[in-house]
């Protein structure tokens, strides 16, 4: 079995990166690889753009990665409470190809933020428009404030609740 696990979001040092890896390491019995989005830039997306250049391979490549998993795990970047540019062009060009992006796969959905709100507005908005675009929407989980409930140092949760809170929703993909 394998799972896709990203992060939203095209920052090299991206604190949604850093969850995404986490919660996928709490995995068990599944190959699980990793994406960056940084390895599916593409040029912003446009009718135009897409007469002008057709589909471009690295859309296809990220759909093939999508294709080849038996499950998602995708924790979202919010920018301006909706989601980052990189993630929704490359949404955007995927789109074009295959209308049902995420194929019927089973998904979680993460969100972090530095503050409080911990990206809820973005988690909300995937959570609705998944199931449109072929995701079965097993969890969702917001971790608020990032840097307070992070240890960057082991990689790890540092409160044993929350913690449990991934591990527990995380395990849903495996159900």
């Amino acid at each position: 079995m394998k799972v896709i696990a990203f992060a939203a979001s095209n920052s090299k040092t991206s604190i949604n990166k850093q969850l995404v890896t986490y919660a996928a390491s709490q995995i068990q019995g599944y190959n699980v690889e990793i994406l960056d989005l940084n390895d599916y830039e593409l040029p912003l997306y446009s009718h135009d753009k897409e007469l002008e250049l057709g589909q471009p391979a690295l859309a296809h490549a990220f759909l093939k990665k999508i294709q080849s998993a038996d499950a998602l795990l995708i924790s979202f970047a919010e920018h301006n409470g909706s989601y980052t540019a990189a993630y929704k062009n490359l949404f955007d060009w995927v789109s074009r190809i295959e209308p049902k992006v995420y194929q019927d796969k089973p998904m979680v959905l993460l969100s972090t933020s530095p503050g409080p709100g911990g990206a809820k507005n973005v988690l909300a908005a995937a959570e609705a428009s998944m199931p449109f675009f072929g995701a079965e929407v097993k969890a969702s989980l917001s971790v608020p404030s990032f840097h307070e409930n992070f240890d960057p140092e082991n990689g790890g949760i540092l409160h044993p609740h929350l913690n449990d809170k991934i591990v527990t929703t995380v395990q849903l993909l495996q159900q």
